[in-house]
């Protein structure tokens, strides 16, 4: 079973859904609490993040995920007259625990984290994105099932814990979630959930998750902010077991 998910106020939706395997309740609970969204916030007008800042962070990235840009670019064509920050193709990204910032992670840690992560009994699976949703500062995919993804979080963050890296928000506050274009201004919400909502019949793309990828990860600004990253190491997944077929 995964880590039971929990309130959390700074996660978007804070209640966690009642079930983390059923695709259409997962689709059901982020739109829910997109709609019920009065107004949508900055993305960027977050404290802390200067031009020069670096974090070690966990993530899932789809480089070689064709469907997924071929489609992400397409809702984000359709919309384009909203003027937010597009996530770049090969930016699209799951973002899994953040580890630290440079100047408080040495390279010894980011080794041991590396080394330890590779032990780690996580098998390669397999996710949905389904379009489209959305929180306060972002438009989004949302994924199911969660509970693998879960999984792999607090997996993640046990061994940041055991390599004594500051670390991030909690499990059981993770909502994963994978973004297509980042909201730049405060704004009314209802213009933009309309639009959404018209992307909502598409199908959904299949991924499959069989590495991690520790970066360090930056974030550029002037005409089109966006998060930038350098790997600093891929980690496979384990492969599935077989599974025995019931008798």
């Amino acid at each position: 079973m995964p880590p039971e998910l929990d309130v959390h106020p700074g996660a978007f939706p804070p209640m966690p859904p009642a079930d983390l395997n059923a695709p259409e309740q997962l689709v059901d609970h982020d739109w829910r609490a997109f709609t019920m969204l009065d107004r949508m916030t900055n993305h960027w007008a977050r404290p802390g993040w200067t031009s020069g800042r670096r974090v070690y962070y966990w993530m899932l990235t789809f480089p070689d995920a064709s469907d997924l840009r071929a489609q992400a670019q397409r809702c984000q064509e359709e919309l384009s007259h909203l003027a937010m920050d597009r996530v770049p193709g090969k930016g699209l990204h799951v973002t899994m625990p953040r580890i630290g910032d440079t100047d408080r992670v040495p390279e010894g840690q980011v080794q041991l984290l590396g080394d330890l992560t590779e032990q780690m009994p996580v098998e390669t699976f397999r996710i949905l994105a389904h379009p489209m949703a959305g929180s306060r500062g972002a438009i989004r995919y949302t994924l199911s099932p969660w509970s693998p993804l879960v999984r792999l979080h607090a997996a993640l963050s046990d061994i940041g814990r055991q390599a004594c890296v500051p670390g991030g928000k909690p499990t059981a506050g993770f909502r994963p979630h994978l973004g297509i274009q980042y909201n730049n201004q405060d704004r009314a919400a209802a213009p933009v959930i309309s639009s959404v909502a018209r992307l909502r019949t598409l199908s959904p793309v299949p991924l499959e998750i069989s590495s991690v990828e520790l970066v360090e990860l930056r974030r550029t600004s002037g005409a089109s902010p966006a998060y930038r990253w350098n790997v600093m190491r891929s980690i496979p997944l384990r492969p599935r077991s077989p599974r025995v077929p019931p008798l």
